[in-house]
């Protein structure tokens, strides 16, 4: 592959990549993302120590050991556009040689795994439930914009949610780490997971502006096909799910779900639920 040019890798005036202000050797072989900033501290409260710290944006870093295993753990704050930016950098980070600007030709494999908040679709989705995805059905435009490898089954549910739900676009659907899913989640809830582009109109929300869709929560909660139903949403894991596919890396995304949209319920101890959850994944990998 040619050389990338200084306009599509941007590289800051130390080298490192420029939203996340990352060099090489601060990505280890596993990464935890975040999407609240603040869920960082969270995860590197547990480190034997904090070796080093990054603030840039909405991307917080923390790279530390837990029990002699190093871990870097980043935010990338919501919605599919920022984990655009956060794979893209990442794979550059440990896939492209950034003094000679062209990709490696031994490429490495990172695992991501993807620890976050979320609403249940299903009544017997309970609060305060760890919910790993099998799935991610993205709802989001970013694919418009990738060839993303869909196999036929994974094809099939995409148009046949267009057809049932009546969505005036496609959507995609694509399957997450099976390794991973069996190391970290193996006692885990499994679910199908919806990622929106919004929190209110895209997520059946509606306050003062009518929804397009308004029948959309309802719908999502009904759809299956087969013994394919769908278990929650929130606004990721379609893009960690895809971008880990066509960059080849692992990825995983687990959910602490807060709240029970179809009973409207929602955590009392929201903290505390996160806080478990951490802790059990941190044991894990």
């Amino acid at each position: 592959m040619p050389k990338i040019s200084e306009t599509d890798l941007i590289l800051n005036a130390d080298g490192s990549v420029y939203h996340l202000n990352l060099l090489p050797k601060h990505i280890s072989d596993t990464i935890i993302a975040v999407g609240d900033p603040s869920r960082v501290y969270m995860v590197s409260q547990f480190f034997d120590e904090v070796e080093f710290e990054m603030n840039k944006r909405e991307f917080i870093t923390h790279i530390g050991k837990y029990k002699n295993k190093k871990i870097t753990v980043i935010s990338t704050g919501i919605g599919t556009d920022n984990v655009e930016i956060f794979f893209n950098e990442l794979d550059a980070l440990v896939n492209v040689d950034l003094k000679t600007r062209e990709p490696r030709l031994r490429k490495k494999k990172l695992k991501v795994i993807r620890i976050g908040t979320s609403g249940s679709l299903q009544e017997d989705v309970a609060v305060g439930t760890s919910l790993a995805s099998e799935y991610g059905v993205g709802l989001d435009a970013l694919m418009n914009f990738y060839d993303l490898p869909m196999n036929d089954d994974e094809a099939g549910l995409a148009h046949d949610l267009q057809k049932k739900i009546k969505l005036p676009f496609m959507p995609y659907v694509v399957k997450g780490s099976d390794e991973l899913l069996q190391k970290i989640s193996f006692d885990m809830t499994k679910g199908n997971t919806v990622t929106t582009p919004g929190f209110y109109a895209p997520q059946g929300r509606t306050l003062r502006i009518e929804a397009r869709l308004p029948h959309l929560l309802e719908d999502l909660n009904y759809y299956h096909k087969g013994d394919f139903w769908l278990s929650n949403f929130e606004m990721e894991t379609s893009a960690y799910y895809a971008l880990a596919r066509m960059l080849g890396h692992e990825a995983l995304s687990i959910s602490a779900i807060m709240a029970n949209r179809i009973k409207n319920k929602f955590a009392k101890n929201a903290n505390r639920i996160m806080e478990n959850l951490i802790e059990k994944v941190l044991e894990r990998i």
